[in-house]
């Protein structure tokens, strides 16, 4: 075989040597059992092989048509976003330790694996005020479905309610998820920019296993949790908050506003945008649904000689368990990106993620108070976070190349999610400096006229 096609499994030769161990004088007797009928009776219509350096050459062209936010200031959020990554994170996660290992199921050999999913575990439950936290998931949309299908399962009600604020693509996975177990999937109305409580106490009753809303919400709008809380816990139902971890580092957390569940996606804090994943989801409950956490729990304890030590402690998943009795089918946790976030966080401290969440907010202010001044409509009638809502005089498709001719990366076009094709959600996050927002701002102004 030449290294023209290292890529390619096997030779002619080797394919011919195979078939005379088998006794078959061609490849298509290896399907003979499969009916003519629905077999493939032309070529596929792909392109021939190419050598190896070509086509090497061939995918970098094509990766380089791409625009990212390494090269232009960015104002696109919706779920992912441009933060600082203190560059500490990338140390830690390329050391061989860390991103080769697997699932630890021997603790003996995985004590540092363990403690680094355990360390990830508090700070999450320290950010959001809740008692108890899985090793991560797969994102934050996954969370989310989890924490509707795990409130289904212990109040044995048949339907959930999920705000029209909570992001587009977490409300199509949840009612993905929920055709499993079927359970229904309502969505509330919002008023403005938030949810419409008034709808809420309408179509809440006894049937309701869970409220969720997303908190800053998809708009970037800040939702009263305490008052979605007192509308939730009269009828019984679980309160479902997915949140911004980054906004946490400033907000009040959801553990200490009435929520049974906190869901979310770590990307803000360590986690590279990556054209949009992989990522990892955090899931953190109060302690009287610790039983009933998907995927696995790290837990802290002592050996027979009193040193500490870490232990896969609660694992309610069906390879553990029998079917029947899992919680989940999510058989394996994010532990890679979860130590990014651990490590950012580590990194930042208290303090200085603080910082960060103010840098958000403050910014995002500036930015909309610009805008403001200069004729735009800013539609959030709430306070915000670090994400925002312009009315445009034109369609957002029409000025999306217009922005990236000039050197910007433009915002999140809610006309495919929301019907709103002139309404542009724009994201500014503590990279964006002075100068990048007011130059933006021009750029957007002249596109529109």
């Amino acid at each position: 075989m030449t290294s023209t096609f290292r890529y390619l499994p096997d030779t002619k030769e080797d394919q011919k040597e195979m078939l005379s161990f088998l006794n078959m004088s061609s490849i298509d007797e290896l399907f003979s059992d499969v009916p003519e009928s629905i077999r493939l009776d032309v070529e596929l219509a792909i392109p021939e092989a190419k050598p190896e350096p070509v086509l090497w050459k061939h995918m970098q062209r094509l990766a380089g048509q791409n625009v990212t936010a390494n090269e232009l200031p960015m104002f696109l959020g919706a779920g992912t976003y441009d933060h600082y990554i203190p560059s500490v994170v990338n140390h830690m996660i390329s050391r061989s330790e860390f991103y080769t290992a697997y699932t630890p199921y021997q603790p003996e050999i995985s004590q540092g694996e363990l403690q680094a999913i355990f360390e990830f575990q508090t700070m999450v439950c320290e950010l959001t005020g809740m008692d108890v936290a899985n090793s991560s998931m797969y994102d934050g949309f996954t969370a989310l479905a989890e924490a509707a299908s795990l409130a289904v399962a212990h109040t044995k009600r048949s339907k959930v309610i999920v705000s029209k604020a909570v992001h587009p693509e977490s409300r199509a996975i949840l009612n993905t998820v929920a055709a499993g177990p079927d359970y229904g999937v309502e969505e509330v109305a919002l008023s403005a920019d938030v949810t419409d409580l008034k709808a809420l106490k309408q179509q809440i009753d006894s049937e309701t296993a869970a409220v969720i809303v997303q908190y800053p919400n998809f708009f970037g709008s800040i939702e009263d949790l305490k008052e979605i809380d007192a509308i939730v816990k009269e009828k019984g139902a679980l309160f479902v908050v997915s949140a911004n971890p980054m906004s946490l580092g400033l907000l009040q957390p959801p553990g200490k506003l009435g929520a049974d569940i906190v869901v979310g996606d770590m990307q803000p804090l360590g986690i590279p945008i990556a054209f949009g994943g992989p990522s990892c989801g955090y899931f953190a409950v109060a302690k009287k649904l610790m039983r009933k956490v998907p995927g696995r729990i790290v837990g802290q304890t002592t050996d027979d000689k009193g040193n500490r030590g870490f232990v896969l402690t609660l694992q309610a998943r069906e390879q553990h368990i029998r079917r029947d009795k899992a919680t989940s089918n999510i058989c394996s946790n994010q532990a890679l990106n979860a130590l990014a976030s651990a490590v950012c966080m580590t990194a930042l401290g208290k303090t200085g993620l603080r910082k960060m969440a103010l840098l958000n907010l403050e910014k995002a202010d500036y930015t909309a108070k610009v805008f403001k001044e200069k004729g735009f409509s800013v539609l959030n009638k709430s306070p915000f976070f670090n994400e925002f809502v312009v009315e445009l005089p034109c369609a957002v498709t029409d000025i999306e190349e217009k922005l990236i001719e000039k050197g910007f990366i433009g915002g999140f076009d809610l006309g495919a999610d929301y019907g709103e094709p002139n309404q542009m959600l724009i994201a500014v996050t503590e990279q964006r400096t002075k100068d990048e927002i007011d130059q933006f701002i021009d750029v957007m102004e002249a596109a529109t006229k």
